[in-house]
């Protein structure tokens, strides 16, 4: 690994010493700003790197060997496009756990089903954060919402505790329990009127949970014609939400170059957070001058809208947090159940077997010419 570190270091040298070369005889005054510049990055860099050692060896914890890196580049030079088989191949030179470091961020990586046991389930409390991405703090109002706070943070503990109590307690869930039987209907009977035809199952169960979580957050639904046509433009916003949550960003690699945005990454995660937001105030706005104070049954949006006018110190809501809550279980609740029943549907279709008995379970439990209630599951 050291062989490949200098091997890797000296082709690195070869290259900027050609472009140099190259760009000096073509354009002399061109390549003089940029090389001192990086020059001098370099020169920091290295320093930092042969001083660190010295200095925080006895004011951290050891950490866990890794594959060498590269000064301020760290082990980005060596990653493969195969992840995970890169990081399963390098665990069997280093052990289970093991440290990379990917440009200023210092990762442990677990590659043991006993290590990730300790790590999700004995000190879940520990490991629970999540470290903010550029792309995740510019869609979430600056990161404070339920899935990105810090959960040690009394700010989050409130809002996880007003989503249980008014959204997904027993007697909310209970309310509403006939809503969800008719919108599962409604598309049992849609992809039933199309057998013979192909079906996009994850369009099917996307539009359906929208439907389910628009009236339980403020009392709408689509139909008719809206019913596919906004429902599949939620689906496209929703999709590349997660996409750009996901993707690769070499700022928050290097957070030193966030403010030049080079993928552009934070531009459309604010184009996209702009096109949910203005859902979200014209709802609030509506909502706000028809509001009437009273009734037993309110939605999730007049609780929300009430805790941010009457709520005290250990309730109130500021409009971020409630717009934040709303995204939250906009994403949460599409994007992941239509997801997971698409791979569960796909993966029946690999396997008839499971498909077969699957269908004898059904008939058991349910009856071959009873509907499927939410009590057979429970």
């Amino acid at each position: 690994m050291i062989s490949n570190f200098l091997s890797e270091l000296s082709r690195l040298v070869i290259v900027f010493w050609s472009w140099w070369c190259d760009g000096l005889t073509q354009n002399p005054t061109s390549r003089v700003i940029p090389t001192l510049v990086a020059a001098a990055l370099l020169a920091i860099s290295l320093y930092a790197w042969l001083i660190k050692k010295p200095f925080t060896s006895t004011s951290v914890l050891p950490l866990p060997l890794g594959p060498p890196g590269l000064p301020l580049l760290g082990n980005l030079p060596f990653l493969e496009p195969n992840l995970p088989r890169y990081l399963a191949k390098l665990s069997e030179i280093y052990g289970p756990i093991m440290k990379l470091q990917l440009g200023r961020k210092l990762c442990v990586v677990i590659s043991s089903p006993s290590l990730a046991k300790q790590v999700l389930n004995d000190h879940d409390a520990i490991f629970s954060n999540r470290d903010p991405t550029v792309a995740a703090i510019a869609s979430t109002y600056g990161g404070i919402d339920i899935l990105w706070s810090p959960s040690h943070d009394p700010e989050w503990r409130k809002l996880r505790k007003i989503f249980v109590q008014e959204m997904i307690s027993k007697p909310s869930l209970d309310a509403c329990y006939e809503l969800r039987r008719q919108e599962v209907r409604k598309m049992v009977k849609d992809v039933y009127s199309k057998v013979g035809s192909s079906i996009n199952i994850g369009e099917q169960m996307f539009i359906t949970m929208l439907n389910v979580i628009m009236s339980m957050s403020w009392g709408g639904s689509l139909n008719g014609e809206d019913r596919n046509r906004v429902g599949i433009q939620f689906r496209q916003v929703v999709d590349k939400y997660v996409e750009l949550w996901g993707a690769t960003n070499i700022s928050d690699i290097f957070p030193v170059l966030a403010w030049f945005d080079l993928q552009g990454i934070e531009s459309k995660m604010k184009k996209l957070s702009s096109w949910f937001d203005g859902i979200f105030g014209s709802l609030i706005d509506s909502r706000t001058k028809d509001h009437q104070a009273g009734g037993e049954n309110k939605d999730f949006l007049e609780i929300l809208l009430d805790l941010k006018q009457q709520g005290d110190d250990k309730t109130s809501l500021s409009m971020n947090q409630v717009k934040a809550l709303l995204l939250d279980l906009f994403l949460g609740g599409t994007h992941t159940s239509s997801t997971t029943m698409e791979w569960i549907m796909a993966e029946l279709l690999q396997h008839p077997e499971t498909m077969e008995k699957a269908c004898k379970e059904l008939e058991e439990v349910v009856g071959k010419d009873n509907i499927v209630e939410e009590f057979h599951i429970s």
